[in-house]
């Protein structure tokens, strides 16, 4: 057997495996559905994603999910017969979701880490949307995503200089999922730079620091390349936090190309392309990420901050926030986190105790606030970005 049907049984495989070391957390599964006919899927067509789910111990409800796309393609994306050997796209991300797996089998979190293969990415997402799709249905709380994908070169073979300890991580601004009307209070009161994806990479970049892992996040400010996509998109859209993680600096001659030499040039995704070290750096980003968000409180919910002046006043100097209380039973409280609305990450923090309203004397119109929950460990979560209410 040949293709994507025998990748995804040595896949399945090797999740079988390593959920046989996590003493009954972990169960695998295969998630098949027949995509219908579309701009690239000329018959109905199975796709089949695998999906190993780690239970949390304390907060199940909670979810944090990793995914590289175990499909390929060559030149023409309707050619689904020649071969495409997906060394970097994306048998890298696929490497590091199964590496990551080996190792959380045999620990215990408070919050559910789910580490699966998707298929179908280069048609259209379509796995992973199914996956986000039903992963919505079910009522899971996805806190963070991250699609892996193209994570293998630390060169791009073009006479740039090697760039071996970099990783992007892309991040939206306006977030996929919002209304007209959300659009209009962020036109207003500001936020751009605040939705549930930048929350995440300020997060990820403060606990996956280069002395940890070995490399630095470049954190970009985009929701992926310029016209392009992969599966945290799917996420986003269902309004989920999540980001992409991918190499420096692409060589498109080793992405979506026949395997062929021409004019004495190699084209094609060939393995001989794909740095092991640089793999293994960016699933320590991965690692470290996961690991703090598992194990931290989750971010807090229905965060407010609240616009409504005192008496016949048209307005106040005083900031009042609100939140809904975490379910977590060993938070010490909660923070408020601010910067100046120039800045790109926190730069103080406010204890206020374990409350979940706040009034502090600080004028709200000057700069940029949010909520974390912290626990009894120092742990702290995401910041929420408090939305503005009459």
């Amino acid at each position: 057997m040949r293709g994507i049907g025998a990748a995804t049984d040595w896949v399945v495989g090797q999740m079988e495996a390593i959920a046989a070391t996590s003493g009954g957390r972990m169960t695998v599964q295969r998630q098949s559905f027949i995509q219908p006919v579309s701009s690239r899927v000329p018959v109905p067509t199975r796709i089949t994603n695998v999906i190993a789910t780690l239970k949390g111990t304390a907060s199940p409800e909670r979810f944090y999910v990793v995914t590289g796309h175990l499909d390929s393609r060559v030149t023409d994306v309707m050619d689904f017969t020649s071969d495409a050997p997906g060394a970097d796209d994306d048998g890298s991300g696929v490497a590091c979701v199964l590496e990551l797996a080996r190792v959380f089998a045999a620990h215990q979190f408070p919050g559910t880490i789910v580490f699966a293969t998707v298929a179908g990415e280069e048609q259209g997402l379509y796995g992973s949307a199914f996956m986000a799709a039903q992963m919505a249905a079910a009522g899971n709380d996805v806190q963070g995503m991250f699609s892996n994908d193209i994570i293998g070169a630390s060169r791009s073979f073009d006479g740039h200089k090697p760039d071996p300890f970099t990783v992007r991580m892309f991040l939206e601004g306006i977030p996929s999922n919002v209304t007209a009307a959300q659009i209009s209070l962020l036109q207003s009161a500001g936020g751009e730079n605040d939705g549930k994806a930048r929350q995440l990479g300020r997060f990820v970049h403060s606990v996956a620091p280069q002395s940890l892992t070995g490399m630095n996040i470049r954190l970009v400010w985009r929701r992926d390349r310029f016209l392009r996509a992969s599966d945290h998109v799917s996420f986003q859209s269902l309004g989920s936090p999540a980001a992409r993680f991918t190499e420096p600096r692409e060589n498109f001659n080793h992405e979506h190309q026949n395997v062929q030499v021409v004019d004495g040039v190699q084209f094609g995704d060939l393995i001989e392309f794909v740095d092991f070290d640089y793999i293994a750096r960016v699933t320590r980003v991965n690692a470290a990420a996961l690991w703090a968000l598992a194990t931290s409180p989750g971010t807090p919910k229905n965060a407010q901050i609240h616009t409504t002046p005192p008496g016949t006043l048209s307005g106040t100097n005083l900031t009042t926030l609100s939140w809904d209380p975490n379910p977590e039973t060993n938070l010490t409280g909660y923070e408020v986190v601010l910067r100046e609305t120039t800045e790109a990450d926190w730069t103080s923090a406010i204890p206020v105790g374990n409350v979940t309203t706040v009034t502090l004397d600080i004028s709200k119109d000057n700069v940029q606030m949010g909520i974390r929950a912290v626990d009894r460990n120092g742990n702290g979560s995401p910041a929420a970005a408090p939305q503005a209410v009459a």
